[in-house]
């Protein structure tokens, strides 16, 4: 049954008002009762946190207080409130429609389960750095209101045999528990191949064990993992994903895009749009933001709001030259530019 704390927060979140907590709560406790096998009651409990989430609001819904994450799961599991929201990243207009559809699948779960279905919650990002993976996870958990915990694998993933397998049990029964969205950034360590030539038996154990967490996951919450190499990703990782999505390096637009977007505030009439965007040609979105606000920084130690062609494509030399990317000549090589719409970070 429901500890004391748990029965006190719900009642406490029905007292203030709280649709939001009491709802999380509600299912919190509906998805510990549904592990101990009481289905009956887990059910219940559901429906009635379902119903109470249609009934009219009066007051504007207030955001779930988050519990850092404590004991053993603090170690590997960070938790976090993201401001960002879909429109505040440069993405491409398919990608962008994909999380849109995204966010709409899980507001209307209930909908969508009345019909046999289910939202789409576990997905895979994958590209270059600086493409906007990691923050795309973020204005995801910011559109959802939901609380962003991002898995640390560098305190997950152990030389001891078995404890690893541990702790991602640990991460999952929260997954289950606790309603949000989980980044796995970077999860190559976790899910390579393997066929790899350099695996090991803890590493099969360890995807082994991933692979069934990811089978036994049912919700509620959305499952976000990253990686800049997905052609080292074992099959059988992608196919339990229910949407990958393949991020690519900026066109001339979204460089442009990135561009105008940082620079609010500042005369741009005097840039030469086309000189500009050659330069940045092969630098990730993240890369061309930093210019920008390198080119800014300048401007106003200058005591202008000014920034002229000259000023963005230094900025960008600069950028290139600290990411060891070369010079101008390697900018001017042809690329290959992203044709799926203007918006790529």
């Amino acid at each position: 049954m429901a500890s004391a704390q748990q029965l006190i927060g719900l009642v406490k979140s029905h007292a203030e008002g709280n649709a939001d907590r009491f709802y999380d709560l509600a299912m919190q406790l509906s998805a510990a009762e549904e592990q101990k096998g009481h289905t009956r009651l887990a059910e219940q409990l559901r429906q009635w946190a379902e119903a109470g989430q249609k009934a009219p609001a009066k007051r504007k819904p207030e955001i779930t207080p988050l519990a850092t994450p404590r004991g053993d799961l603090g170690q590997f599991l960070a938790a976090s409130y993201p401001s960002e929201r879909l429109a505040d990243v440069i993405l491409p207009l398919q990608i962008e429609e994909e999380l849109a559809h995204i966010v709409v699948e899980t507001r209307q779960r209930e909908k969508l389960e009345e019909k046999g279905l289910k939202p789409r919650r576990r997905l895979l990002f994958s590209g270059p750095p600086g493409t906007g993976k990691t923050l795309s996870a973020h204005a995801l958990a910011g559109e959802l209101q939901f609380p962003l915990f991002s898995v640390m694998l560098h305190g997950l993933i152990t030389k001891f045999m078995g404890e690893t397998a541990q702790k991602l049990k640990m991460v999952f029964d929260a997954i289950k528990t606790t309603r949000g969205v989980y980044l796995f950034d970077e999860i190559d360590a976790l899910a390579a191949a393997r066929s790899n030539d350099n695996d090991v038996g803890e590493a099969r154990r360890v995807l082994n064990s991933f692979l069934q967490f990811m089978d036994e996951d049912t919700g509620p919450s959305i499952v976000v993992a990253t990686t800049n190499l997905p052609g080292i990703l074992d099959r059988a990782v992608l196919r339990r994903f229910d949407l990958v999505l393949p991020y690519e390096m900026p066109d001339a637009a979204a460089i442009q895009q990135a561009l105008e977007r940082r620079l609010i505030g500042f005369s741009l009439s005097r840039i030469g749009w086309k000189r500009v965007t050659d330069h940045a040609r092969n630098l990730s979105t993240a890369d061309v933001v930093a210019a920008a606000e390198d080119a800014a920084r300048r401007a106003v130690l200058s005591d202008t709001n000014k920034i002229a062609t000259k000023n963005l494509i230094d900025a960008l030399q600069r950028r290139r030259a600290l990411q060891g990317l070369g010079t101008d000549e390697h900018a001017k090589k042809p690329a290959s530019l992203s044709s799926q719409g203007p918006r790529g970070k």
